[in-house]
């Protein structure tokens, strides 16, 4: 996790070296707070910790699109085979994916009218990786749900180790906070792609600015707009999942109690 914060800054360009430092700071407190949470015994934040493979779909998933998109950052100033090769693959996801009220077309309409056709260019291509990289990891956990029977196919799933944050006893039945939950983020999940930017929209027009970010920035800055939707979505799936495992574990009780009633 701390190389992967730290990773853009290193490629993409050389910005300030107290911006730099700040970068490393902040990789540092991730990667310790990311081992901390593995050491323990149970987790405190992280969701999912013993339902492999979620957590790796995501990290792997987000890596990879910030890997690529460092080289091709990197690539604008150390042009290679390989930036060019990852750059002309990028551009046709972006073009691709930049049709009339996309969300990819809603990042476009965030930059200034004079902004470089160099600029434009790496947007579009960070746009449409990373937001068709989120829709892969979506549909790729659906399918792993669906058909290879997560999160119990390797054995029992124990719902509070994997939700340390879920709390059972507020509210309605178990089972239909697990559903609304669901609901809920699934809904942001597909919505926020498109109001992002229109509230980003919104604040430059309220602050007056319209400047182009540094490359390392912008690298974060899509990567977030497109990988936590797919969160939220991932995690709406899995609750639903959780509450389907339930509701059949509480009817197979039921009817061994009908059985056993009936045998007396």
């Amino acid at each position: 996790m701390a190389v992967l914060i730290a990773l853009p800054s290193l490629m993409a360009d050389h910005g300030a070296q107290e911006g730099n430092q700040i970068i490393l700071l902040i990789a540092f407190v991730a990667g310790i707070l990311v081992f901390a949470e593995y050491v323990a015994h149970s987790p405190s934040i992280l969701e999912f910790r013993y339902a492999a493979p979620y957590n790796r779909i995501k990290f792997i998933s987000l890596a990879i699109v910030i890997v690529v998109l460092s080289l091709i950052a990197r690539g604008g100033s150390d042009p290679g085979s390989l930036a060019i090769l990852l750059a002309d693959l990028g551009r046709g996801v972006g073009n691709l994916l930049d049709f009339p009220y996309s969300p990819v077309r809603q990042i476009m309409l965030l930059l200034p009218l004079d902004a470089s056709e160099r600029t434009v260019d790496f947007v579009r291509i960070a746009a449409g990786l990373a937001y068709g990289g989120s829709l892969f990891i979506i549909v790729l956990f659906l399918l792993i749900v669906r058909f290879l029977g997560w999160p119990v196919r390797r054995g029992a799933f124990n719902v509070w180790m994997n939700l340390p944050l879920f709390d059972p006893t507020r509210g309605s039945d178990v089972v239909q906070k697990l559903q609304k939950e669901a609901v809920i983020n699934i809904s942001l999940g597909f919505v926020l792609p498109f109001l992002l930017p229109v509230v980003v929209a919104i604040m430059q027009g309220a602050l007056n600015t319209h400047s182009v970010l540094p490359d390392q920035t912008m690298i974060w800055v899509i990567s977030g707009w497109a990988f936590l939707p797919a969160s939220l979505v991932m995690r709406g799936i899995a609750m639903h999942r959780v509450a389907e495992l339930i509701s059949a574990k509480r009817r197979r009780a039921y009817a061994q109690a009908e059985e056993s009633l009936q045998a007396v």
